[in-house]
């Protein structure tokens, strides 16, 4: 399991680890530039593994001392390497010993126990162990950990680690200790401390059992204000796990800890969850409504990994969406279940299918495409990916989708009660599932193994004599990075079947078993051919397929305009209602970017901007509902349709028809705005959240009418917003405002007077938060992606003064912004913005390898642009690939971009 460079891991090559291990006790005596880390641990030989030696995982690690079983170990006993400690012919029991020196101030990848501002923090999945003590870090070792802790009292009051508090006190020399015990074994990944100066909040609970719990939410002085929201999504979480999957807190008390330097959004530490300030402090002077749900959703999500990853984790590296997968399913439907009303779940369910299709399908596609379940890596940071996480999630809807509520509960107990304190593999949770159900879900192991986005034909004949239906699908997946050939998908398909008037018909199916009155039927398409029959069908239907989104799959069905009308005006699943109005927008959109290419005209029918119209002013559907069916179609949603991308028409042809629907339904625009104005206290709830995402959604709809007036209503709406989600919305249309590209002479006064107001705004926004960290992140990616932000203009915002390459958040806040969220500028045709790219992959490789490596991404798939576009690119890659000292996390992404 060594990650050198350009060695690649492989799953089928996976052995048990020589030794189990039983007990860690570990000591810190924490200084910033020295600290001393001594482990005892107490090891037992695995007698089904073949290795004699006993191999430990350490880097940039200073040895201090080893001793084995109460002697110092002989220099000719061991080796040490790069990346590990070999003992030669150790004896079968072990109490190992080892003490190691290491620089936590200067660990800039934050990776293993590092320092931000002045704190402690550590942060070792998944393999960051490694960098505190010589281990076996892999995740199939697991055992009881019991942690000292020592430092100065003055700089470091709060000492915290894993488990439950057992005993603290005063040492000499004005130093202090704190002793902590985990009463579940865990792998090593897991291991969490955190030293500093910190305030809580805390509030202690009953739980379902009767036991009392403690809760905390730690963060630096000054941002106690912010935490309650936070507090609150935890209980929510842990009452909502009791309820949904009857699993209880099994810890005395339960630890978040806010810190800025975090490489990721949080991380589910056995009882010490270490979180990214982004996604802990809100309140309504400095954060959105997507801040509120982003904290509610991976707040819930690290809290379930509590029992889907913690209490049940994956055996080895490969296995991550074994927890992931699980456990982002969990968090969508513990969003979803917050909100409560039908209308939410969906929105809630669009927004996941967004996500989906905007960044897993294009992995899916690309050179770094890979199973849910992974064969191999090079850098397991790597695949730390959409398709473990999100894809994942998806298969594990399907369980539920296929078993039904109450047959997924019984998979989850089951697995539970199979796995509890183990670590076990995907196949393991499939066995589980099929088990409890008496079900064959053989088949079913191909959405693990073969990677792509698998594709669905869809084609439909209706018999009006003998009233019957046939709906046939023809399945296939495209070749992907190292698959070729793939075999049928177990796939559940959903499908109602709507008359002229509607409404849904109830379901006869002659090769599915359905109750009666059913009006939605699940679909089991498990062979590259199939046709289902339906019976009793008096009209013509029009049919709903794959609602709710019952698979990660792409629907091929030749629909009318009229059919998608149809469904958009009528289908009682919110999902595919919205789902007609997206295909609407689709084709359209392909057809205005194939025209710019040509040259020719652009127009945009009226049946079009009429069904826009008719679900804007159907005050019946939800605010939240009416802004995701307004919203387009992405850039990179419109890219995955075409063979070659063009970025700059696809942009043209974007603008083009929101300056169309706008000049169509200005008036109704005004109206949606005016309407859905949330006056008074700032409340996140989903009704609120609903009209200002509808309202400010049509603010920026008429910022592509290029006259002063609707300017003014930004302006007017930035200088009166009560909260943050008012503000950024306002300055969001502001900056991208049509009248600031205006080039008609006429309108020279009001581009000056618009300019100006913009210019004024952006400095009084900074001015005003300029000491709250994460708003100043917006106010960054607000420039970053303006399509006004040239790469000139990029490298004066990197000389900015609050901008720093070292913290990620502000790193990712602009120039992700930049490269990943403004097509105009990035692909700039002479290739500035990829020379820009390359300089940045380099700078952030030397500091932080896993940040780099996220930026490496954006020009994965450099091969699908247009061929000059492509030159610019391949000459960015090589001169990444070609730079000196290039990790391994970045030199497998381009490398495998070259290679593509």
């Amino acid at each position: 399991m060594r990650t050198d460079n350009n060695i690649t891991i492989f799953r089928k090559d996976y052995t048990p680890p020589s030794f189990w291990v039983d007990t860690v006790e570990m000591g810190f005596d924490l200084d910033p530039k020295a600290t001393h880390v001594t482990t005892r641990t107490t090891l037992r030989r695995n007698t089904d593994s073949k290795e004699k030696e006993l191999v430990l995982f350490g880097e940039g690690l200073k040895l201090v001392q080893i001793r084995m079983n109460g002697q110092k170990l002989a220099r000719t006993a061991y080796q040490i390497d790069k990346h590990s400690l070999r003992i030669f012919n150790p004896p079968d029991n072990i109490t190992l010993d080892i003490e190691t020196q290491i620089n936590p101030i200067k660990n800039t990848s934050l990776n293993g126990l590092y320092v931000s501002n002045g704190n402690f923090f550590t942060q070792c999945e998944a393999e960051g162990f490694r960098k505190i003590t010589y281990f076996q870090d892999r995740p199939d070792v697991m055992a009881k950990y019991t942690v000292m802790l020592r430092a100065d009292k003055k700089k470091y009051p709060v000492l915290l680690s894993n488990g439950n508090l057992i005993e603290e006190g005063k040492l000499s020399g004005g130093r202090h200790y704190a002793k902590w015990e985990d009463p579940f074994k865990k792998p090593s990944y897991l291991f969490a401390l955190v030293a500093g100066k910190l305030v809580c909040q805390e509030e202690k609970i009953k739980l379902k059992s009767g036991r009392k719990a403690l809760l905390q939410v730690w963060v630096e002085k000054g941002n106690l204000d912010k935490t309650q929201h936070a507090m609150d999504s935890l209980q929510n979480s842990i009452f909502w796990d009791e309820q949904r999957f009857g699993l209880e807190l099994d810890l005395d008390r339960f630890m978040i800890v806010a810190v800025s330097d975090f490489n990721m959004g949080a991380m589910e530490n056995k009882g010490l969850n270490i979180f990214n300030t982004k996604y802990v402090l809100a309140n309504a002077k400095v954060a959105t409504d997507a801040d509120y749900a982003g904290i509610e959703s991976v707040v819930g999500h690290e809290y379930f990994h509590n029992w889907t990853g913690n209490r049940v984790t994956c055996r080895d590296w490969f296995q991550l969406s074994l927890k992931e997968g699980l456990t982002v399913f969990r968090d969508q439907e513990f969003s979803a279940d917050m909100i409560g009303t039908n209308s939410g779940r969906a929105v809630n369910r669009i927004a996941d299918v967004r996500m989906l299709r905007q960044a897993q399908f294009p992995e899916d596609a690309g050179p770094m495409s890979h199973p849910v379940r992974p064969e191999s890596y090079v850098e397991i940071n790597n695949f730390y990916s959409v398709t473990v996480y999100e894809k994942g999630a998806e298969v594990v809807r399907m369980y539920y989708t296929l078993l039904g509520h109450e047959g997924f509960r019984k998979g989850m107990d089951l697995y539970f009660k199979r796995h509890d304190e183990q670590a076990v593999t995907c196949d393991d949770f499939r066995a589980a599932m099929a088990d409890a159900n008496g079900r064959d879900l053989t088949q079913f192991e191909r959405w693990y193994s073969q990677a792509g986005t698998p594709r669905l034909k869809v084609s439909t004949t209706y018999d009006a004599a003998k009233k019957t239906y046939e709906i046939s699908f023809t399945q296939s997946c495209p070749a992907t990075a190292g698959q070729s050939k793939k075999l049928p998908f177990h796939i559940p398909v959903a499908v109602g079947l709507l008359n002229a008037a509607g409404q849904d018909m109830s379901l006869k199916c002659q090769e599915q078993a359905n109750p009666t009155d059913s009006t939605t039927l699940v679909l089991e398409v498990t062979k590259a051919k199939q046709v289902f029959h339906f019976t009793n069908v008096k009209e013509r239907p029009t049919p709903s397929i794959l609602r709710n989104f019952s698979a990660p799959v792409e629907v091929e069905i030749n629909y009318s305009d009229e059919d998608l009308a149809h469904l958009l005006a009528h289908d009682s699943d919110a999902f595919n209602r919205w789902e007609a109005g997206q295909r609407l927008a689709m084709r359209r959109l392909l057809k205005l970017t194939a025209a710019v290419q040509a040259g020719k005209p652009l127009e945009l029918d009226t049946m079009f901007i009429d069904a826009l119209s008719k679900t804007l002013n159907d005050t019946t559907l939800d605010a939240a509902f009416r802004e995701q069916v307004l919203t387009l179609p992405s850039a990179t949603n419109i890219a995955e349709q075409l063979k070659v991308i063009d970025p700059h028409a696809i942009q043209t042809a974007r603008h083009f028809m929101r300056s169309e629907i706008t000049r169509h339904l200005k008036d109704d625009l005004l109206t949606a705005y005016e309407s859905n104005l949330t006056n008074g206290k700032y409340s996140p709830d989903a009704e609120s959240t609903g009209k200002r995402a509808l309202k400010n959604l049509a603010l920026s709809y008429l910022q592509e009418w290029p006259q002063d007036s609707t300017f003014d209503l930004a302006h007017i709406q930035y200088k009166n917003a009560k909260n943050m989600t008012d503000r950024i919305g306002a300055l969001s249309s502001m900056i991208n405002a049509a009248i600031l590209s205006q080039k008609d002479s006429a309108s020279k006064s009001a581009r000056k007077a618009a300019q100006l107001a913009l210019d004024g705004a952006l400095k009084d926004f900074y001015n005003a938060f300029k000491n709250e960290a994460l708003v100043i992140d917006k106010w960054f990616t607000l420039q970053g992606s303006a399509a006004s932000t040239d790469v000139k203009k990029m490298r004066q915002l990197l000389k900015h003064p609050a901008f720093t390459l070292t913290n990620p958040n502000r790193a990712r806040s602009l120039i992700f912004a930049f490269c990943n969220a403004n097509p105009a500028q990035f692909h700039a045709a002479d290739g500035s913005g990829y020379a820009l790219w390359a300089d940045l992959v380099i700078q952030l490789n030397a500091i932080n390898p896993q940040v780099a490596a996220r930026l490496a991404r954006s020009l994965d798939r450099w091969k699908k642009y247009t061929p000059a576009l492509q030159e610019h690119m391949k000459t960015a890659l090589e001169k990444v690939a070609s730079a000196k000292n290039i990790s391994k996390d970045v030199l497998e992404i381009i490398n495998k971009a070259l290679a593509a």
